[in-house]
């Protein structure tokens, strides 16, 4: 153990890696017993494989029958400085890699990284990309804004909402959302749907977005975070998606000036102008179909190269919500209400399927009352095909 926590004194670290190191070995002394007693055979020569390697040790080989209550902190910040290393060094990666590399990773990550569950909500919100906000069914401006709720039917959305930035804790900007939708949809008129984007298209779209807030919640800033989302979801070709915990990660990585939640020039300037310039972003649109959904999607998915242990993928609230044990309460009826709308437009996604019988197409509207009521899509159409099928 010991040869394992002083090697990366041998190996060419950066700054930013040096500074993960010397973070890592302040909470080692206070874990120095727990460490020295488990047995290393892996000695990685290089910082990632590092920072992957003493993890997973931290993870699974640490006796935590030994471990003291006041250890149980200097543990948890050990494996946080490991995964920001992790972290800095793919992200250091990512910014020399070519575009093969590049989906190489991607695809080698897939399954950590919940890539599928990911690609259907770009592949969801590229279908209403080009709708105004104040025209969808609030599941959809939701989904589009990175806020989940009980509401989303998981037969219809069989993805987590908020994967890449949600915004849950922007409470001011949901509510600005929802009664001034159209004032967003003005605001990313600015930014193009095909083509180029460029620094004014991004300042115009800045200066309406902003002008929503000092009109209408004067007393707060407008937030980048929640910016970023929608910049994503209209291109996420072109923008990356922020919440506070990435900015800092993504900064520290890319080599970039730290930025905060006001950093609106500096998200441009350094971040966006600095992902442009790698090799993978610049390369030629490519023939192959599942090579073209990624570099469609390019950008955005530089969340890839952030670190994820094994339960990423299963605290996806998709995930949680469709393996949820039922529970059944004698006299308890607790139902997601839903506008008409709203149940009719889950309805008719679930419609589009090729294996919807005629008979039950036939009995729309009893199904639309039963999802607007409360039950899912799936549980509406189950209940009418057992009763007339």
């Amino acid at each position: 153990m010991r040869k394992l926590l002083t090697s990366p004194n041998a190996m060419s670290l950066s700054a930013t890696e040096q500074t993960i190191y010397q973070n890592a070995l302040s909470f080692v002394a206070d874990l120095s017993l727990n460490l020295m007693a488990v047995k290393v055979e892996n000695h990685p020569d290089n910082f990632l494989n590092w920072c992957r390697e003493l993890y997973r040790i931290c993870l699974h080989e640490v006796n935590r029958d030994l471990l003291e209550t006041s250890q149980e902190k200097p543990l948890k910040k050990l494996q946080e400085a490991l995964s920001c290393g992790v972290s800095a060094c793919q992200l250091k990666m990512a910014r020399v890699i070519p575009w093969p590399v590049f989906v190489g990773f991607v695809e080698e990550s897939a399954t950590l990284q919940a890539l599928p569950e990911r690609l259907k909500l770009l592949d969801y919100i590229a279908n209403i990309r080009g709708d105004k906000l104040a025209d969808m069914i609030d599941e959809d401006r939701l989904a589009f804004a990175g806020k989940h709720g009980a509401q989303h039917d998981i037969s219809v959305y069989e993805f987590d909402v908020e994967w890449f930035a949600g915004t849950r804790g922007a409470k001011t900007f949901h509510q600005l959302l929802n009664s001034h939708p159209q004032a967003f949809d003005l605001a990313l008129d600015n930014i193009p749907l095909e083509g180029d984007v460029t620094l004014v298209h991004y300042q115009n779209f800045i200066d309406a977005y902003k002008a929503i807030f000092a009109a209408h919640a004067s007393e707060e800033k407008a937030p980048l975070s929640p910016a970023t989302r929608l910049l994503a979801m209209r291109r996420p070709d072109q923008f990356v998606a922020l919440n506070s915990s990435k900015i800092d990660m993504l900064s520290q990585g890319l080599g970039l000036i730290k930025l905060n939640n006001q950093s609106f020039d500096d998200y441009w300037h350094e971040m966006i102008t600095s992902i442009r310039s790698t090799q993978w972003w610049r390369s030629e649109m490519p023939n192959d179909e599942a090579e073209l959904k990624l570099w469609q999607n390019r950008a955005i998915l530089i969340d890839l190269f952030l670190f994820a242990d094994n339960s990423l993928a299963e605290n996806s609230n998709y995930v949680r919500m469709r393996d949820k044990p039922k529970k059944v309460k004698i006299g308890v009826a607790k139902a997601v209400k839903r506008s008409k709308a709203s149940a009719e437009a889950i309805v008719d996604k679930a419609f589009a399927s090729d294996d919807i019988p005629e008979y039950i197409i036939n009995m729309r509207s009893t199904i639309v009352n039963s999802v607007k009521d409360g039950k899912t899509v799936d549980q509406a159409i189950t209940l009418m095909r057992n009763i007339f099928g």
